[in-house]
């Protein structure tokens, strides 16, 4: 219970009463004043609804996305007859961006009412959310009643299934185009039958179905779709290269959200999934599997993958990676490059690869480098980081036409782009039948 402004002032006013009391002597008055306004704190903490008639409760998803503003709800709920303006803070953990730490509700009598507010978690792991605190006035406004209910409970932070759902959301209303996704199915490009249709000049003579235009008497095309239960593996890179930060999030984390998102519509389109994580060493394997189960193993192994301050070995995890996955299968691998130098042994690596698989190396360029070499320099120290940045881009443009050279695919795209460029690169291969 708390003392508002409301009261400090009418107590402030006795003060000046009893200083009076010495020059009229009126003390009477003064003990009288007293009295009054301790009955009127009084009534007015009596008739105020008790903490008891109020419940509060949190309402929050058990896996929160990283690196997305994630909705947590919290439902208040007056069982008083009172009108009662609150205000309500959430013990989440310091370690998340919240978009507001303190909030307004007005509770009508008998009545519910429910507030949200949003956090971002920069890393994934678990966390621990505290109780709940409610602070709201007394009738007369006398008094800040204040009440803390229980409601501690961990929460686990998990790479961005939000993406996830909102793709699941657009593709069932048909407006994947508003991710920046191309057509998901296009025809005529893979294996499998699809169906019959009447023929155009732009189809391939060879996709005529004979039989089926002597029977409708004009030209019939086939039509075939991708080949499905094809395998994609994604080898992500944990090294020191993917603790670079962009944005809020390290390399790694960004090429965690795109490999899931990825994954997950192969497992959509009757591909087998998996998953390779390395360093030095090779830190997970999962061999390529069929089915959502498989999707939600590998989003349970990258929750707790972190970054480490090694280099990566390319040799160790890509030779791993070519004696347990011996069918062919889209290798995409999620790393970062520098210089040439650096980058001979993954390029000598990813060439060798290719002989049986079809290897994909996906990279991340920094806006930052793109930003200076891009800026008109005002000053001496601009032009050497113009210089600088323009060097790095020609070296990473030599490494990428090496490895294309080599028969290694490649996707260099800002971080904010990956996922939707990665998905459509996905859906071009299957299209093409490059598997």
């Amino acid at each position: 219970m708390i003392p508002t402004r409301r009261l400090l002032v009418l107590l402030l006013l006795g003060s000046l009463v009893i200083a009076g009391v010495s020059v009229t002597g009126l003390s009477l008055v003064a003990i009288l004043y007293f009295l009054t306004l301790l009955g009127v704190v009084i009534v007015d903490y009596a008739i105020s609804p008790r903490p008891a008639q109020i419940e509060v409760e949190r309402l929050i998803e058990p896996k929160l996305s990283l690196g997305a503003p994630n909705l947590v709800r919290l439902r208040v709920t007056n069982r008083s007859a009172r009108l009662i303006r609150a205000m309500l803070r959430d013990e989440y953990p310091y370690q998340l961006d919240a978009d507001q730490t303190v909030l307004h509700a007005q509770l009508l009598p008998f009545a519910t009412c429910e507030l949200h507010y949003h956090v971002t978690p920069a890393r994934r792991g678990e966390y621990h959310w505290g109780d709940l605190n409610l602070r709201y006035p007394t009738p007369l406004g006398l008094l800040q009643r204040q009440a803390r209910y229980p409601a501690a409970q961990p929460i686990r932070v998990y790479p961005n299934v939000l993406n996830i759902r909102k793709y699941d959301l657009l593709a069932r209303k048909g407006l994947l185009h508003e991710l920046g996704l191309r057509t998901s199915r296009i025809y005529g490009g893979g294996t499998e039958f699809e169906r019959l249709r009447e023929y155009t000049p732009d189809d391939e003579f060879r996709r005529i179905n004979w039989k089926a235009t002597a029977r409708r008497l004009k030209p019939i095309a086939m039509e075939y779709e991708a080949e499905r239960s094809q395998q994609v593996v994604c080898a992500i890179d944990t090294g020191r290269l993917m603790r670079t930060p962009i944005g809020a999030l390290q390399k790694v984390d960004h090429a965690i959200n795109a490999a899931l998102l990825a994954s997950y519509v192969a497992t959509l389109r009757g591909d087998q999934i998996g998953l390779l994580t390395f360093a030095d060493q090779v830190s997970a394997y999962l061999a390529p599997g069929k089915g959502r189960s498989q999707f939600y193993t590998m989003l349970e192994l990258l929750y707790n993958v972190e970054s480490q301050p090694v280099e990566a070995d390319y040799a160790r995890a890509l030779g791993y990676l070519s004696v347990k996955n011996r069918r062919r299968s889209l290798i995409v691998v999620f790393s970062d490059l520098v210089t040439l130098e650096a980058a001979q042994p993954l390029i000598a690596h990813l060439a060798r690869l290719a002989r049986h698989h079809l290897p994909l190396l996906v990279l991340m360029s920094d806006p930052h480098v793109t930003r200076s070499a891009r800026q008109t320099p005002q000053h001496t120290q601009q032009l050497y980081e113009r210089a600088v940045a323009e060097q790095l881009l020609a070296e990473r443009r030599l490494i990428l036409d090496t490895l294309q050279r080599a028969g290694v695919l490649t996707l260099d795209v800002p971080a904010d782009q990956l996922s939707v460029a990665l998905i459509n690169k996905y859906l071009e291969l299957k299209t093409r039948g490059a598997l």
